[in-house]
């Protein structure tokens, strides 16, 4: 895996280079393999892209976790250049002069980046823990899309090693043990926050959309729209109806098209 002075480097030298028209967005297959963090991390990352106007195109990979330098989707590749995840991604664009957040002030940017890791460590983490360690979904939905791009017992085998990877981090982060009621709690907190933090206006500042935005755009709009056993998840977000309009919004301006899963 690249050092993070090489990742630094990648980054300062594409920034000397024009955004091309050819940049490619790599993920899993969507309509079969994707889940549902992945999902929602790759969604953000696009709308990231759309609010910055920069072009790119979704290229589905079946390998497309194992050709990431971080092992995580989604990643981009720019040129000659190769940066993986919305942290990264948003700072390799910043690096080109374009942001989202340069009319925030410091207390701003430092509540942007506060409620970004609360969506990384309690929505990111939930949808794991759903995906991986709630039985019934695990049985009926995870180990059917994960395994489906594999043969036999190759399907087996990488939804194996796959769940012990998420078990192993859904033990360091204390939420293996959590009942589903628990997991559910958690999420409901953070969504109120969010709430609270959105206060009924178009986007979480009145500067206009960030990475923000696009992160809890991803993650919201994939749980209100992704066929799971469990419905709790999606119950929960209708709970709030700012934030329901704000994923509406988004995915009207920049993916100009509505879902009727609303």
């Amino acid at each position: 895996m690249p050092s993070p002075l090489i990742d630094r480097i990648s980054i300062e030298l594409g920034a000397q280079e024009p955004w091309p028209k050819d940049v490619k967005l790599f993920q899993p297959y969507e309509v079969e393999q994707i889940l549902l963090p992945d999902n929602a991390n790759c969604l953000a990352v696009q709308a990231f892209l759309k609010m910055c106007n920069l072009d790119f195109q979704v290229e589905p990979r079946a390998n497309a976790e194992d050709m990431s330098p971080t092992g995580k989707v989604p990643f981009i590749k720019v040129g000659r250049f190769v940066t993986a995840e919305l942290e990264g991604i948003v700072q390799f664009v910043n690096g080109k002069d374009i942001s989202l957040t340069d009319k925030l002030d410091n207390e701003q940017k430092s509540d942007l980046r506060a409620y970004m890791s609360l969506i990384k460590n309690v929505i990111e983490v939930a949808e794991l823990y759903y995906c991986w360690n709630d039985r019934e979904t695990y049985n009926e939905v995870t180990s059917v899309r994960n395994g489906s791009v594999y043969p036999w017992p190759l399907n087996h085998i990488k939804n194996i090693e796959k769940k012990h990877q998420v078990v192993k981090k859904l033990k360091v982060l204390d939420w293996y043990h959590k009942t589903i009621e628990e997991v559910h709690q958690e999420v409901q907190s953070c969504c109120e926050a969010l709430n609270v933090r959105l206060d009924n206006k178009p986007y979480f500042f009145a500067e206009g959309p960030t990475e923000l935005d696009a992160l809890v755009f991803g993650h919201l709009f994939t749980i209100l729209t992704t066929p799971l056993t469990r419905k709790d998840l999606a119950k929960i977000v209708r709970r709030y109806p700012p934030l329901i309009d704000l994923v509406k919004r988004i995915e009207i301006d920049y993916f100009k098209k509505e879902s009727e899963h609303f």
